[in-house]
């Protein structure tokens, strides 16, 4: 199979808007760049207008306003068959009739290529994915994470310049999920391929991407690298939706040269002010990073042990402050906490970021 490398393309929506039915707009004002060969996930819950973007990328929608430009061309008016561009779907689509070789070569038929050329593109696309040998059997002999994998072969032997994922794991249990996503996150970057990627859950998005884009409300609430959403998210909703966080009230005192003066409940903090004025704020807590004592510490916030479930890495603890409910996870299962046990939690621990509402 010929390189997919030199053939990958960077993806970008300028002002993109999309309305169904004269209703509120799925995408509005939606702007961002795909660089070539890497994959950027578009993540939100549902209704955000994630999966309306992927389909207006492969020309399946048209948008009402804004541009989309492929490779540096513009191909908003274009139909999906000028675009070059493959997706691989939720359902996986294979037909059911047909051997694993024969949805692979699928497209390829209609494409133009020869004969000889299909056989060996099929071949070479079942060894990439891990399924050479598997070409005569059907797809109800194959397992989910198997039928997934042919999912994929049939899109790359088309070498599209991007590569589409719609929900690509939703189907599968948790164990299998975590496996088939390594698999196509090493796909991507041994091949080199630009890959958009719609997801909605939060694990899997920081687990394969360069880059994500977090949507809501038909909106991009924040995008960048994984660790810089997760350990400095914007706002509120993406502290929230980028892995679980506490969200509590607190208040600015002061802010001088960058730095945030910060009270919450009894304690004072020091934080980056991340350009918030005095007044009232949000502040954001990991859960598995705020450190849980029974003696109290300097600028530890007192509270008392509502709830706690053994689940096996630790101990989910549901702890009631002055300043809120707070989730934490303490690591330690040999000497659990008990219901009722007064604590104290070490915020600075946690290092907690402030967010705006």
């Amino acid at each position: 199979m010929a390189s997919v490398r030199g053939r990958a393309a960077s993806v970008e929506f300028a002002g993109v808007r999309k309305s169904y039915g004269g209703g509120r707009p799925a995408v509005r004002d939606v702007s961002f760049r795909i660089e070539p060969g890497t994959l950027v996930t578009l993540l939100g819950p549902s209704g955000c207008g994630k999966t309306t973007t992927l389909r207006l990328i492969a020309g399946l929608e048209k948008p009402d306003a804004g541009r989309i430009l492929i490779d540096g061309a513009d191909v908003t008016l274009l139909p999906a068959s000028e675009r070059d561009v493959a997706m691989v779907f939720q359902s996986y689509a294979l037909f059911p009739h047909m051997s694993v070789r024969a949805n692979v070569e699928y497209g390829l038929r209609f494409s133009g290529v020869a004969k000889r050329e299909i056989a060996e593109r099929a071949n070479a696309g079942l060894e990439l994915v891990g399924l050479a040998g598997f070409g005569d059997r059907y797809p109800s002999q194959l397992s989910g994470g198997q039928q997934q994998r042919v999912a994929v072969a049939r899109a790359i032997v088309l070498e599209p310049r991007v590569l589409l994922f719609d929900e690509p794991l939703s189907n599968l249990d948790a164990r299998l999920r975590r496996r088939v996503r390594e698999e196509i996150r090493d796909l991507q970057q041994r091949l080199g391929l630009t890959v958009a990627y719609v997801t909605h859950d939060q694990e899997e998005a920081l687990a394969v991407s360069d880059r994500i884009i977090v949507m809501n409300e038909a909106v991009i609430a924040q995008q960048g690298a994984p660790r810089d959403l997760y350990d400095a998210p914007a706002n509120a909703f993406v502290a929230d939706f980028i892995g679980e966080a506490n969200l509590l009230g607190c208040e600015i005192v002061e802010a001088k040269r960058g730095i945030a003066n910060v009270r919450i409940g009894r304690i004072k903090l020091s934080l980056p002010g991340r350009g918030l004025a005095p007044g009232p704020a949000k502040l954001a807590l990991r859960p598995g990073r705020i450190g849980i004592s029974r003696k109290p510490a300097k600028n530890s916030l007192p509270g008392i042990l509502m709830k706690a479930v053994y689940v096996g890495r630790g101990m989910e603890c549901r702890i009631a402050t002055d300043a809120g409910e707070v989730f934490a996870i303490a690591p330690d299962t040999r000497t659990p906490l008990v219901e009722g046990d007064r604590v104290h939690l070490r915020l600075a621990d946690a290092h907690p970021v402030l967010v705006k509402d």
